[in-house]
């Protein structure tokens, strides 16, 4: 009975995973499970929003752990996070020693430390399997700032507003609480501008951010922002095309396993080896290599291979991303599904230190104090997105024209589909409507 009255909560509040996975979370919580794991990890360099989360509502974060944990029937609630943030935030620690029945783990100040399957096996020693999820082993894994929504959501408060980290070459690097559908262009605004004429934006982190435009609006799952000079090494790869990866790597990859040695899915006993990947999709004409074609879905893309391992500036990530979106629109199904995986006796030498990578990326001069607003941004319009999470869009309910509140339900999740509703972030009029957005300007 508590799980189904808060995954409906849940649901009526349209929590989704805000890590970037996006996973609506009223379905995790209908799952069965005997351990929660709360992550703390904020695993991409520069981004502080989950750190703002946890230094301003860490009861309400622990709260949301302990629902989700009775829900799902779990033995455990663990709440996971860095050493660093630990000392940084002593509420936090407060909190969860004044919990009931909360664990602590404490992560080192590594990359990808936030990666679940790797907080899984650090919380339980358990593998997930190949092309598998946490629920697999009896996990549910769910973001700080997610189960802070969580707790919201069983008081009756939907997503309205996140925070945001605005970073990289801004006057004044910040972390602020926006409405969903913000542009991009005010967040910067609020962090002073650029601080340099020629700029580009990744939204999203350093390592697994896209680039974006400034038009652009914030969503559910948008953690921060990164401003870089045009000519960063960050920006100039991320514009480089596929075939350009390719025939980077044709001419210059010596197989030498370096982006395989430091893959935290081989680390982990998957059967992924970038390299051989590399290697089969250009030269191998034998049957036996398709495995490595097929193992690009084994891949998270966490960058680690091609921003920090390759020594000649190959993508491994990016011909493996390219690849695992060619078989699904070919209609080539996961062949990995291995469940009994033994993760390598080197696994925990070859975690990469964060300073480490932010000094391998060029990021060193923008790893400084955040501020942290906690206020409310108040833009003048939001542009409200349908599909903010995994799963089927939203369908618009409201009319060109129409006035809303904030709070208000403007998007509805399909009869008998996995999605989640989107709620009205500002209070004003309808200005567009389609089935992919909505507009509002305040009045």
């Amino acid at each position: 009975m508590v799980s189904a009255k808060l995954s409906d909560a849940i649901r009526a509040a349209g929590v989704v995973g805000a890590g970037g996975g996006g996973f609506p979370t009223h379905v995790k919580a209908d799952a069965e499970a005997d351990t929660v794991l709360a992550n703390g990890a904020e695993c991409e360099p520069l981004l502080r929003a989950d750190s703002a989360v946890m230094s301003i509502a860490p009861d309400r974060i622990i709260r949301g752990l302990t629902l989700l944990r009775d829900a799902v029937g779990a033995e455990r609630a663990v709440l996971a996070v860095k050493r660093k943030n630990l000392e940084s935030l002593p509420g936090l620690r407060k909190a969860v020693e004044a919990a009931d029945g909360v664990e602590l783990l404490v992560l080192e100040n590594v990359y990808p430390a936030g990666d679940e399957y790797l907080l899984v096996y650090e919380a339980t020693g358990r593998v997930v399997p190949e092309g598998g999820l946490p629920l697999d082993v009896g996990v549910v894994v769910s973001n700080v700032t997610t189960l802070a929504q969580v707790a919201e959501a069983r008081e009756g408060r939907p997503v309205t507003s996140r925070y945001v980290t605005v970073q990289g070459a801004v006057r004044r690097p910040l972390t602020v609480r926006a409405p969903i559908g913000t542009r991009l262009a005010v967040l910067l605004e609020a962090a002073g501008g650029p601080t340099c004429d020629s700029f580009a934006v990744i939204a999203g982190g350093p390592m697994m951010g896209r680039l974006a435009e400034l038009n652009e609006p914030t969503d559910k799952t948008l953690a921060g922002i990164i401003v870089l000079p045009a000519a960063h090494h960050l920006v100039t790869t991320r514009r480089e095309t596929a075939a350009h990866a390719l025939r980077v790597a044709r001419a210059a990859c010596c197989q030498c396993m370096a982006c395989t040695e430091l893959c935290p899915r081989a680390l982990l006993g998957h059967d992924l080896e970038p390299h051989r990947t590399v290697r089969a999709i250009q030269y191998s004409t034998e049957a036996a290599d398709h495995a490595h074609v097929t193992s690009a879905y084994l891949c998270c893309e966490c960058g680690m291979c091609e921003l920090f391992a390759c020594p000649l500036e190959i993508r491994p990530r990016r011909i493996l991303a390219e690849l695992k979106a060619e078989l699904k629109r070919r209609g080539v199904a996961n062949p990995h599904t291995r469940t009994e995986l033994d993760p390598s006796g080197v696994r925990e030498y070859r975690q990469i230190p964060s300073a480490r990578l932010v000094q391998r990326l060029g990021l060193s001069r923008y790893d400084g104090p955040v501020d942290l607003c906690a206020d409310l941004l108040e833009p003048d319009s939001v542009r409200l997105r349908m599909q903010q999470h995994v799963g089927e869009p939203a369908t618009p309910l409201v009319e060109q024209g129409a006035s809303v509140l904030q709070g208000d339900v403007v998007g509805e999740i399909p009869a008998g589909a996995l999605g989640a509703r989107v709620h009205a972030s500002l209070s004003g009029e309808i200005t567009m409507v389609s089935e992919s957005e909505i507009i509002i300007e305040r009045r």
